[in-house]
C-alpha cells in the first residue's frame, strides 16, 4: 500500500523554467525532448496540491555555463506559464544538478515537517535524476511522477545517439525501486485524496 499524501508531503518542482525548451542547447542541432504533456500534467497536480493546502517547493536553476538559457537574469530563466511560484512556497536557487547541493532545500523541508517528496520537472536525465537520488539517500520517502518529467536526447561516450524516450525510460528505471517509487500523474492525484491499497511502495536502500 502507498499511504495518502498528507501534511508531511511536499510537491517539489525542479527547474520548471522556460529555457528547458531551448532543446538545441542541450541536445545539439537535432535536439529534442520527449513527453510534451509534462507541463500540463505538472499544472494539474500543482493545482490540486494548492487546492488542498499542501507544501510546495521549487528549485530554480541559475547556470554556471556562459551560454545556458537557464539563467535567472534572462527571460528564459522565468517560470513556465501555470507553474509560477506563490509567496508561501519553499524556493531555492541552484547552479548544479542536485536541488540539495549548495542550497537550503533540505533544511527548509525539515523545518516544515516534510519527510515525503513528490518530484516532477526537468530534465529526467539531469536534475531530476540527481535530485531524486539525493532525496532517497537523505531519507525522504520519495515519489517521482514519471509523466510529469521530460528528457532530452543524449550522446554517449562512444558517440552513440540516444532518443529522449529511451533516455527518460532508463532514468526512471534506474531510480524506481532504489531511490524512489515512480508513479503516474493519475496515481499522484489519487494519493492526494486516499490511500492506494493496490499499489506498492518500492524505495530501497533503507
Amino acid at each position: 500500500m502507498i499511504e495518502k499524501f498528507d501534511e508531511t508531503t511536499a510537491l517539489l518542482l525542479v527547474d520548471v523554467q522556460k529555457g528547458v525548451n531551448e532543446v538545441k542547447y542541450y541536445g545539439g542541432p537535432s535536439g529534442k525532448r520527449n513527453n510534451h504533456s509534462a507541463e500540463e500534467n505538472m499544472r494539474c497536480l500543482l493545482t490540486e496540491w494548492r487546492r488542498l493546502g499542501k507544501c510546495v517547493a521549487f528549485t530554480r536553476h541559475n547556470s554556471r555555463e556562459i551560454n545556458s538559457p537557464l539563467k535567472l537574469d534572462l527571460e528564459t530563466g522565468n517560470q513556465i506559464e501555470g507553474l509560477e511560484i506563490n509567496g508561501s512556497d519553499i524556493v531555492v536557487e541552484k547552479d548544479v544538478n542536485s536541488g540539495f547541493i549548495g542550497t537550503s532545500l533540505e533544511l527548509e523541508l525539515r523545518r516544515s515537517g516534510i519527510n515525503r517528496l513528490v518530484v516532477m520537472g526537468f530534465y529526467t536525465n539531469y536534475c531530476i535524476e540527481t535530485t531524486v537520488r539525493m532525496a532517497g539517500n537523505l531519507g525522504f520517502d520519495t515519489y517521482l511522477v514519471h509523466d510529469a518529467c521530460a528528457a532530452v536526447n543524449t550522446l554517449g561516450h562512444d558517440g552513440e545517439y540516444y532518443e529522449p524516450d529511451l533516455v527518460h525510460s532508463m532514468s526512471i528505471a534506474s531510480l524506481h525501486g532504489e531511490f524512489c517509487t515512480a508513479i503516474s500523474k493519475e496515481v499522484a492525484m489519487r494519493l492526494c485524496l486516499e490511500n492506494c491499497v493496490d499499489l506498492e511502495r518500492v524505495q530501497g536502500n533503507e
